[in-house]
């Protein structure tokens, strides 16, 4: 008779068994169940009970180790009997004859030959004596590691507990009989003998273990995981539990939100499989490797049987669920003990059969990694398709990976160069700098004609990151002796590069040229290379001829159909440059940010630093000084600065800026103090680094220094054909530096070429260069000079640069005497000052203001509002902050015309003429301010 019973269930059966024993009606019960079900601690507990049910507990436990002693159980059973002297000596003279006999036997023989019938009738007798003064309750655990010996004698004394006070309980798991089966059967046969067999818990099974631990809310909330992730198994169940208590001591005593699956939990599926047999625990590491159970068999080298009945056992243990570890924590712990020759051997083995069964080039690529070599006459091709997909899919690390394997495995020459070049492109995404230690390589190999074409191009670019032109000329020349022999991939290669070293490297063009001969683009056939090469003929053409509108537009269309693969960076790169340099940072930056958030999502640090340096580069062009800052450093915290080559000028340059702008020189002087690479000012980042160091030294008082720097970067500019505003506007740089060296006449001259290079689509440079216009000429005519510049860095989206203006503005109206005017725009230019957190601009004008400042300027406008009606002063305000027409309409729901009628009588109560002189000190709230 059998019944599938839980622990309470079976603890309240055996209880009965005990019963009917105590009234002399012997019973006897094997309790089966998988490993970890509870059987051990059922057992224990019906022992605990033995006295409070007026019987004597007996125990003994079977052990594996102890399987070879002969009569090793039984003589466990005698020694926890409580005989008296007498009997206790006769039992172990007959333990040890019965010990020899069954020694001499040898292990061959059958059971019934190996003990003699005496002995084994003398050793029960004492048992069945004993039940006569006190019921006996003989309990053995683990009873299918018991010796042969053992077995027979308590098959003997099983047979004959039918009329004794005897109850006999045998424990054992399912998966734990080996030929032992006789056991079994003949306790099995016998009609006073009961089976039962523990099931695994339910849900409200686990619920009571574990309230009793942590209250019945902790198990009510959690109780779903617990049971999922346990399959019942009441020890999983309870490391689950300890892993709970551990997290709420770590965190302070506060409960954790989640399900928490950790170390106890990993020990006791270990435990779990370190009870059962040893093919379990084969299964289990096979099972890990593999992740499920498709080929275990072949893989083990065993047959299906065999794990059939394993993956049953471990189910029905709690381990796993439909095939698969229940949790990521189990697989981990059972890999974690693995040792490193059976790791290899497994995932090997596991490589093989998963290329026989066509399994994905990743699948079996990544058995491969584990196994740490890929000797198969497939193994390189694998590992190179499997690299190609995770590029295409933005796993970059797992292509390093699989690359780095091929390139160690590749014993042919020429193709270990391809695997080298790809492996360069995908080290770049991470770390620029992890490609240096290839290019000796590269080198070395194009010398001995192993490296051509298209991956000649990226050895080139790599060198030139690094600031190895002569290394990259070299390189070059070898393109040249090639000849027409290029293949279409080099061509491409090279006519995308035209452009690319027009704008970034330009000394370097030459020789390119030489190298490309007359093709243009007619050989560019993909559309993502003709994606790169229109942006980057579009930077350069931004470059050479200033901002076209029909070429920005173009930039824009390409950006809505990019993706950061493995080729688009430099596409997305020179389109946000060329909107930046177009003097469009506001278009420019809603498409940095997106694509900074794709970069961040992929996994793609190198990809990440680039884009964070163009949008600090975009931050110093919208006068957000806090946000370029926080955008350089963020480039330089990626990748450090000495992993960025001659590019390093990029976002160096413009957190120079950020902080000269802040006023924190001395931070500004610690990242010049920083060496950078000579090859840099061969370079388009020079430029921006002269431009950021030139700014610097004429805000800290050394005008003549920074006079230096801003004339080389002009002569730069002009030697390489990139003598646009929206580059660097060094012409107003060295107007600003002869002003501060008394040189106004010159200063007037360069600004004024400035101006007569500038056009409606580049207000910002028109902008600065009104103001310093203003600074050469008479006081009287300052106002309207800057009043022009003001409106122009207005549109351009340039607070930093409108405060400086207006802070020009402010000083021109207290020298003309006009100071409530004055004291009028020093409101609204403080408050651009404190936006772009502009330091030094900050208090230079709360210095002017200590008379007439701004104390002053709330005055004015207190006065000057009380005239306005309320629908007036609600223009003017959001006016005076710089709100366009349209945007006043959309946000005070009026139509444009009502704005425009409004300010008019406006201008005209306050006596001024243009929006620029409004106080940006009105607000909206109490009568006079309203």
């Amino acid at each position: 008779m059998m019944s599938l019973v839980e622990r309470d269930e079976a603890l309240a059966s055996l209880e009965g068994l005990l019963a009917n024993a105590v009234m002399g009606k012997g019973r006897v019960a094997l309790v089966s169940g998988t490993v970890a079900t509870g059987k051990s601690e059922l057992l224990h507990r019906f022992a605990e009970q033995a006295l409070e049910l007026g019987a004597l507990p007996v125990t003994a436990t079977g052990s594996r180790v102890e399987r070879d002693l002969p009569l090793g159980v039984l003589r466990q059973l005698i020694q926890d009997s409580p005989l008296v002297a007498e009997e206790r000596e006769r039992a172990m003279a007959l333990l040890e004859e019965g010990a020899r006999t069954v020694t001499s036997s040898g292990s061959e023989a059958e059971p019934l030959d190996q003990v003699d019938a005496q002995i084994v009738h003398a050793l029960c007798t004492l048992l069945l004596e004993l039940s006569e003064r006190y019921p006996l309750m003989i309990v053995v655990d683990d009873v299918q590691h018991a010796d042969r010996a053992s077995l027979l004698c308590l098959s003997y004394l099983s047979r004959r507990v039918r009329f004794a006070r005897i109850v006999a309980v045998f424990s054992h798991s399912d998966h734990g009989w080996s030929s032992e089966t006789f056991f079994q059967t003949e306790l099995l046969r016998q009609p006073h003998c009961r089976r039962i067999q523990l099931a695994p818990l339910s849900r409200a099974g686990v619920m009571s273990l574990v309230a009793e631990r942590v209250g019945r809310e902790t198990a009510e909330r959690f109780a779903d995981g617990w049971y999922a992730v346990s399959g019942g198994n009441p020890l999983l169940a309870g490391a689950l539990v300890d892993d709970y208590e551990d997290s709420v001591r770590t965190a302070g005593g506060e409960a954790p939100a989640e399900l928490v699956v950790g170390d106890r939990y990993g020990q006791a599926v270990l435990s779990c499989l370190h009870r059962g047999e040893p093919q379990m625990l084969q299964v289990a590491r096979g099972l890990a490797i593999l992740g499920g159970p498709d080929s275990l068999a072949r893989l083990l080298g065993v047959g299906p049987a065999s794990v059939i009945r394993s993956l049953h056992f471990l189910t029905v243990a709690g381990l796993l669920a439909l095939g698969r570890f229940r949790h990521e924590a189990a697989r981990t712990a059972v890999l974690a003990e693995v040792g490193a020759g059976e790791w290899a051997d497994l995932h090997r083995r596991a490589a093989e059969l998963a290329h026989e069964s066509g399994a994905s080039t990743t699948t079996v690529a990544d058995h491969l990694l584990q196994a740490g070599r890929a000797d198969a006459p497939w193994g390189v091709s694998v590992l190179e398709d499997a690299a190609r997909n995770a590029l295409r899919e933005g796993r970059v690390e797992s292509a390093v990976a699989y690359l780095r394997l091929a390139w160690r495995e590749c014993a042919d020459e020429q193709r270990r160069m391809k695997i080298t070049t790809m492996l360069v492109r995908a080290e770049w995404r991470i770390n620029p700098a992890a490609p240096a230690g290839h290019l000796a390589e590269l080198a070395e190999g194009m010398q001995r004609g192993h490296l051509r074409g298209s991956d000649a191009v990226v050895l080139a670019r790599a060198l030139l990151w690094h600031g190895r032109f002569e290394d990259a000329r070299d390189v070059l020349e070898h393109l040249n002796e090639s000849g027409g022999a290029m293949d279409p991939e080099t061509v491409t290669e090279l006519v995308i590069a035209r452009p690319w070293l027009r704008s970034t490297h330009p000394p370097f063009l030459a020789h390119l040229q030489r190298a490309a001969g007359g093709r243009d683009r007619a050989a560019v056939v993909s559309v993502t290379a003709n994606r790169r090469l229109d942006t980057a003929l579009a930077l350069a053409d931004v470059l050479a001829r200033g901002p076209r509108a029909e070429v920005l537009d173009a930039v824009e269309r390409i950006l809505r159909g990019c993706r950061l693969d493995e080729m688009s960076m430099d596409t997305v790169e020179s389109a946000l440059l060329a909107l930046t340099y177009a003097g469009r940072p506001d278009r420019a930056a809603p498409w940095c940010d997106l694509f900074s958030a794709e970069a961040s999502s992929l996994h793609a640090p190198s990809r990440q630093a680039r884009l964070a340096a163009i949008r600090a580069e975009i931050a110093i062009r919208q006068g957000d000084m806090p946000g370029a800052e926080q955008h350089a450093r963020a480039a330089l915290e990626i990748i450090p600065l000495s992993s960025w080559g001659v590019a390093a000028g990029g976002p160096l340059s413009s957190l120079i800026l950020a902080l000269t702008a802040m006023g924190k020189y001395d931070a500004v002087h610690e990242h010049l103090d920083q060496p950078v690479p000579e090859a840099m000012f061969q370079t388009r980042y020079g430029l921006h680094y002269l431009h950021a160091r030139g700014r610097y030294s004429l805000a800290t008082g050394h005008a003549a220094l920074a006079l230096r720097d801003f004339r080389l970067c002009g002569e730069l500019m002009g030697r390489w054909d990139l003598d646009v505003p929206g580059l660097v506007a060094w012409r107003t740089d060295v107007a600003e530096s002869c002003l501060s060296l008394g040189r106004p006449e010159q200063a007037r001259q360069l600004v004024e070429e400035q101006i007569r290079r500038c056009g409606p689509e580049t207000p910002r440079v028109h902008g600065i260069a009104m103001r310093l216009l203003a600074a050469t000429g008479e006081v009287r005519h300052r106002p309207m000079l800057l009043r022009q510049a003001v409106e122009l860095l207005q549109a351009a989206g340039d607070g930093y640069e409108m405060a400086r203006a207006l802070f020009d503005l402010v000083k021109a109206y207290q020298e003309l005497g006009e100071y409530r005017r004055a004291a009028m725009i020093a409101g609204r230019a403080q408050a651009m000052a404190q936006v772009c957190q502009a330091g030094p601009l900050s208090r230079a004008l709360s210095k002017d203001g200590d008379g007439d400042g701004d104390g002053a300027g709330m005055r004015v406008a207190t006065e000057l509002a009380a005239v306005l009606s309320d629908a007036e002063r609600r223009v003017a305000v959001l006016a005076a902050a710089g709100y366009t027409n349209r945007e006043i309409a959309g946000k005070l729901y009026i139509t444009i015309s009502t704005v425009e009628q409004h300010l008019t009588r406006t201008y005209r109560k306050l006596n001024i003429t243009r929006r620029a002189d409004l106080p940006s000190s009105l607000e909206f709230g109490s009568p006079v301010t309203a």
